[in-house]
């Protein structure tokens, strides 16, 4: 865990910084990346809060993803990753939305959406930037691997290897 919790303080660093802040629209994660950022002590100081929306329901009522999203691609989607990371930046007025949605495990998959499935998104007011990956793992590294993606996301984010020119 300590690997994560350094990332975690790399990312405070950069907030600070920056004097950005930072909020998070979670699904599979279940509040891990959250979590991780309050590891960090003053995290008070970047981090705004954030939303598990484990069911659609509040993907749609609280994070405002479009219920025409859910019903043609479904949550575990970019264009849901997307439309949540925009949903917590203004519904907290964050400067910068993170989010995460996918099949941990070890049920839920398909042919076509299979367990590991995540997409991760980063929403700021000059840039839309959005990842998928597959994780092999169990459920538990699964979580895992998709917080540390998202930390690590928004830590690319701060150091300006995203969205350059977009």
């Amino acid at each position: 865990m300590e690997d994560v919790v350094a990332l975690s303080r790399e990312v405070g660093a950069g907030l600070r910084e920056s004097g950005k802040t930072l909020a998070t629209a979670e699904s599979c994660t279940g509040g891990l990346v959250g979590h991780l950022i309050t590891e960090v002590p003053g995290s008070s100081h970047y981090f705004l809060g954030g939303v598990v929306a484990y069911h659609n329901d509040v993907k749609h009522r609280i994070l405002g993803v479009k219920q025409e999203t859910l019903d043609t691609v479904g949550a575990v989607s970019a264009e849901c990753a997307k439309e949540m990371a925009q949903g917590i930046r203004r519904l907290v007025h964050a400067d910068i939305g993170v989010s995460v949605t996918g099949i941990a495990g070890p049920t839920g998959g398909t042919p076509e959406k299979p367990v590991g499935l995540t997409y991760i998104h980063l929403s700021a007011p000059d840039c839309e930037y959005g990842e998928v990956f597959v994780w092999k793992g169990g459920r538990h590294e699964n979580k895992w691997a998709s917080a540390r993606a998202a930390l690590r996301l928004v830590l690319r984010f701060l150091k300006g290897e995203i969205c350059l020119g977009d």
